[in-house]
């Protein structure tokens, strides 16, 4: 199993990024797919999870209402929109398969002027 993250990058507060993680080795239209990010000093972090049914979505408080999970079953992709973007965004994001112990090498989000 292989997830691989991108779209990660430099930005500047109040900005946008859109993130995505191929899938391959498993059958992404039964996975119920997770965004995580972690920073130096914090605890990894649950932000947004998308469930196979693709209608089952959850968000982090602190995410709610700027950043949208989707998913393309026919990509193997699930993407996480980022918007108005902050300073404490800043994070290395991964994605994982729920249930399972498969993750991605991450990618990483800094917002900074």
């Amino acid at each position: 199993v292989q997830l691989v993250e991108s779209g990660g990058g430099l930005v500047q507060p109040g900005g946008s990024l859109r993130l995505s993680c191929v899938v391959s080795g498993f059958t992404f239209a039964n996975a119920d797919m997770r965004w995580y990010r972690e920073s130096p000093g914090e605890e990894r972090e649950l932000i947004a999870g998308i469930n196979s049914d693709g209608e089952t979505i959850l968000y982090a408080d602190s995410v709610k209402g700027r950043f949208t999970i989707s998913r393309d079953d026919a990509k193997n992709t699930v993407y996480l929109q980022m918007n108005r973007l902050k300073p404490k965004d800043t994070a290395l994001y991964l994605c994982k398969v729920r249930y399972y112990n498969y993750w991605g090498q991450g990618t990483q989000v800094t917002v900074s002027s």
